[in-house]
């Protein structure tokens, strides 16, 4: 199933990512009957590229060790009092949308990429931290209590077997939360950061269409190719994990 919808999202990504280059871009403008105005070349789309995944890619690290740690925690016994609180902050971080949150950190953070990384974490955590929770308590009983039995530690039981088994489910809440991460890295061309939203932006002022359909074809190909990369992985890990 996971290379199926694998290969479904790689399709997608190459067929946007087509889309999104100079001479396709403006020929799809021209056929809607608008002008053709002047393209981002190739070579300023892949450094933009490359700069909006670094973002991505940074932001998702964050997500990464504050999600998961705070789901971790959040299954802990001793923790269980906390958990409401943990997900109440994360639902209002995500509560608030980037633009404000770019919007917000400005002032403090000056402009590129740091406002849009603190953007990138506040939208991205909340489903990382679902998810980690959801893969770890669905591990079952049984596991615990053999790995219990046979004198592991509570932190032994943690790392040996719960996340283990639980890494597939923490895979796909980290995928959810790639891909949010890349599509909302666009919105860190306000903020003056070098994404392939900066062409979006240029487009809005400019009244040209194609460096606007480039920007938003060039993005969503990105968005989809890293989510056929994270179903692949994570189809892998669950056939290594499988009994």
């Amino acid at each position: 199933m996971s290379v199926g919808k694998a290969g479904g999202s790689a399709l997608a990504g190459a067929v946007l990512a087509a889309a999104s280059l100079p001479g396709v871009a403006g020929s799809l403008v021209a056929a809607f009957g608008q002008p053709a105005l002047r393209p981002v070349s190739l070579d300023r789309l892949v450094d933009l590229g490359a700069s909006h995944v670094s973002i991505a890619a940074g932001g998702l690290a964050v997500m990464a060790i504050l999600g998961v740690g705070l789901g971790v925690l959040a299954t802990r016994a001793g923790a269980l009092a906390w958990r409401g609180e943990i997900d109440r902050v994360a639902a209002f971080a995500q509560a608030v949308p980037p633009v404000v949150v770019v919007a917000l950190a400005l002032p403090v953070l000056g402009f590129g990429g740091p406002p849009t990384l603190l953007a990138l974490v506040a939208y991205g955590i909340m489903p990382v931290l679902r998810g980690t929770i959801g893969a770890i308590e669905g591990v079952p009983t049984d596991a615990r209590e053999a790995g219990r039995a046979i004198g592991l530690s509570d932190l032994q039981v943690l790392r040996q077997v719960e996340l283990p088994l639980a890494a597939p489910g923490i895979l796909d809440a980290l995928r959810t939360g790639l891909v949010l991460a890349v599509a909302t890295a666009a919105v860190g061309a306000l903020a003056g950061a070098a994404t392939l939203g900066t062409p979006i932006v240029a487009g809005l002022q400019n009244q040209n269409l194609v460096p606007l359909l480039q920007g938003a074809c060039a993005t969503a190909a990105l968005a989809f190719l890293c989510d056929a990369a994270m179903l692949a992985v994570a189809g892998l890990l669950r056939r290594a994990t499988r009994p």
